[in-house]
């Protein structure tokens, strides 16, 4: 009778046991825009940019703002990427009211949790960047979309290279 009261309790801690590894696990959170309220009213553009109507902007538009491009499985800022930063530099310090949010992107090799993890390294290295040219990193947020929104849904290395960037959005 206590060799079988021993084997019953055996046989439930093992049960338990597997039950407990067997359970599923919750997947990582997607990574959500950081939301700020928008200060401006907001038009879209046939570049895909907003344009916002602010007094004082000069010369400069919102579809100023350019995209810029990375080198596969890197985020460092080329001298290319350094120039046209400096220039997205100009138009945001041009319109003081301005808010923008980098997007980094990146081409489809990869797994998702590399490439999102790569999208936010290369919208940060855009962003402090442009802090270290003078633009508040109060006026800037970053989100990462990874492989998750080509710009070409291409899958050689013409359209890889157009989907390694980081996009520059009104809020």
């Amino acid at each position: 009778m206590k060799k079988m009261n021993v084997m019953r309790f055996v046989l439930l801690v093992t049960l338990a046991s597997l039950l407990t590894i067997g359970c599923a696990k919750k997947p990582a959170p997607t990574p959500q825009p950081t939301k700020a309220p928008a200060t401006e009213p907001l038009k879209q553009t046939d570049s895909g940019m907003q344009e916002t109507d602010v007094e004082g902007a000069g010369s400069y538009t919102v579809s100023d703002l350019t995209r810029v491009h990375f080198d596969f499985d890197s985020y460092v800022l080329t001298s290319a990427t350094r120039k046209t930063l400096a220039q997205n530099a100009e138009v945001m310090k041009a319109i003081p009211g301005l808010k923008v949010r980098i997007e980094g992107h990146c081409d489809e090799r990869g797994s998702d949790e590399y490439n999102l993890a790569l999208g936010e390294r290369r919208a940060q290295a855009a962003m402090n960047y442009m802090t270290t040219l003078g633009v508040s990193s109060s006026r800037m947020s970053t989100i990462s979309y990874g492989e998750e929104k080509p710009l070409d849904p291409g899958h050689a290395e013409m359209a890889w290279a157009k989907n390694r960037r980081a996009e520059f959005v009104a809020k």
